[in-house]
Order: C-alpha cells, then structure tokens, then sequence
C-alpha cells in the first residue's frame, strides 16, 4: 500500500445531513431513537475532514455497551497532534450502542447483541435500526474500518487483532497495526466485520482488555495501532524511527475449559508461553480443598484470553490459548510489545490521568 499521493484537495463529507468541510472537524449527533418519556437519544460522531484528498477511516468503539477501553482510545487518538496534518477523512464514533453504554450492559434494551444485527434495516427492531443507521451513515462512506472491542465482562483479552487475513489489504492493515499475535478469525453473520466486508470495506478488529474496566496497556496499544494504520494508508506522515517487528499470526485458538466446578486459581498470565502437558495454567478446587484438580495445557501456545473471575462451573471457558508454528517467537513478541508501551517516553500516554 503506497504512501504517496498526490496533493489533491479533499471533499466535504456529509453524514446525518451536516456537511463537513475539508480542514475542519465538527461533532455531528445522530438520533438513534427517543425513549419513551420522549428524550431523544443519539450516536456522537466526531469528523475530522482534511485539507488535502485521502482515505475515509471509520473508527468505532462501544457497540458492545460495557467495553469501555475503545471509549478511551478514541479520546486519545482524537487529541494526536499529528493530525493537524491529516489527509483524507477520519470518522471517530466512540459509543455505537449508546443505550447499553448508559446501563452499563453489553445488549440492547431489548436484550440483542448489536454486534449480530448487520447490517440491520430500518423498518427491524431497535438494534437493527441501529445496525442500519451505522450503515447507511458512517460504513457507506469509509473506505476502510477500525472497530474496537474487549473481552467479555469477567474475561480479559491479551491485545491482538482479528480479522480476514486472506484478504490482501486487510493483512497489511492487520500487520501494520502492531499488536504481536493477529488471528484469522472468521466473520460471523450479522456482525459488523461481515457487513463491511460485503461492501468491499477492509476492516480490523481490535480486542484487549476486558469489560467495564479501562487497561492502560491496552488503551496505549489501541491508540498507537490505529496511528500505525493511518501512516499505512497514507493519512498520517511517516514517523521516524524503529519500525515495528512483525507479528505473529496464530494458526488457531481453542478456549480451555473447567473440568469440575468449584473455585478458580489461575497460574498463567495473558501472554504466557504454555507447552503441551507440562504447563498447569490453574486449579480449580472445592471450597474446603478436600477435590482439586490441576488444569493443564491441552497443546502448545500463548494465552491470549484469560477469565479472571475466580468462580467457575464445570464447562465454563478459562484460558484462551493461541497456536503458533514457533512459540518461542510469539512469546518474545509480546514481550517487545509490552516493555514499547510501558516505556516513560511513550508518546500516546494520558499524563493527565497519572497521580502526582
């Protein structure tokens, strides 16, 4: 993907009939619904529209309500000074499932998952108007998608990216973006990925973290992954210095799950390097200890998803684990990847938010 391009004025974008000119930004609400007591509600969009000609990038948090840590990327990224300088159009929508967002809850009030209702139809339920109106508004005019997400509530994600790497350009955005593990993961029906994908948009998907919690780790990733991206594309110049070493990508995953019921102790951190057998990622015991029983590692891998909730029914999913052709590379992947973000001089830090 070239980064040259000519200098060639932008266009104005419009989006919920206000139009937003090239070298301005402008904070655009549109109105998903009304509750009943007749308050409307709305989805902010943030538009940052260059002076010069480029691609339009959507980037989308939240359209599961309780993932907070994409609410956070996206405040930071907007705050980038690079993107005084930016060429094409950037579209920020940092809350997608508003509803959920305000009670706290992965769903809908009427208990769907946004994220299995696209690409939704305006006359459908409430979720599928959302669905539609995300569409219509914001997927219709990118040309390529960022969509950020957790792990589910109780369940924490090591930062990776998922996405269709057999598509050629979305492989170059997914390896571009930085996280050390990328997975091929295949779309499912009714989720955004799908959608976009059937409008020949190429689109990413950014997990890390977990629910109803932000991750400084996480959000430092997040927010440096899409700068990545946009130099990729041409919307950002090129910064100097050491590139990025290349991920991993996983062959395949397999969550490992609770043999018995009873209490939880985990051993294995997000990111371990587990081998076949040998490694007991944690116990799971009775409440006197009198039943425990070791849970070890099925194959060989990295933990990319762990439960952290010390409560387990038998059957229940415990450790995400990644297969790779070499883990010892995978594993000094993640390292490199965590000892960048952890750096004092990390340039995406929010300094505001650290104690005196």
């Amino acid at each position: 993907m070239s980064n040259s391009r000519k200098k060639r004025p932008n266009q104005p974008i419009s989006i919920g009939g206000i139009e937003v000119q090239p070298g301005t930004r402008k904070i655009i609400d549109l109105e998903i619904t009304r509750l009943y007591t007749h308050t409307p509600t709305t989805m902010p969009v943030q538009v940052l529209c260059g002076r010069q000609a480029g691609p339009v990038l959507f980037v989308s948090a939240a359209i599961h309500g309780d993932e907070l840590n994409g609410v956070e990327i996206i405040r930071r990224l907007l705050k980038v000074p690079a993107l005084k300088r930016l060429k094409g159009t950037l579209i920020a929508v940092p809350i997608v499932n508003l509803l959920g967002f305000i009670q706290t809850s992965r769903y809908l009030p009427d208990r769907r998952d946004l994220n299995r209702c696209f690409p939704g139809t305006s006359k459908g339920s409430l979720a599928a108007r959302i669905a539609d109106l995300f569409m219509t508004e914001i997927v219709s005019r990118s040309t390529h998608g960022i969509d950020l997400h957790t792990g589910a509530i109780h369940r924490a994600n090591l930062p990776q990216i998922r996405a269709n790497l057999d598509d050629p350009q979305t492989l170059e955005m997914a390896k571009a973006f930085g996280t050390p593990v990328i997975v091929n993961a295949a779309i499912r029906d009714g989720s955004l990925r799908s959608a976009a994908a059937s409008r020949e948009v190429p689109i990413l998907l950014y997990e890390a973290g977990e629910a109803l919690r932000l991750d400084e780790l996480s959000i430092r990733g997040g927010v440096e992954g899409i700068v990545r991206v946009m130099r990729l594309l041409g919307m950002l110049p090129n910064r100097r210095g050491k590139a990025a070493r290349d991920p991993v990508v996983a062959r395949s995953s397999r969550w490992v799950r609770a043999p018995q019921s009873g209490i939880l102790r985990t051993f294995a951190q997000l990111g371990a390097r587990v081998h076949r057998d040998q490694t007991v990622l944690g116990v799971v015991a009775d409440p006197f200890g009198e039943q425990e029983q070791e849970i070890r590692a099925p194959f060989s891998g990295i933990v990319i998803g762990r439960l952290n909730l010390p409560l387990v029914n038998e059957g229940d999913a415990i450790f995400h684990i990644a297969r790779f052709n070499r883990t010892d590379v995978a594993a000094e992947r993640v390292e490199d990847y965590n000892e960048f973000l952890e750096a004092d001089d990390f340039p995406y830090a929010d300094e505001a938010s650290e104690p005196d």
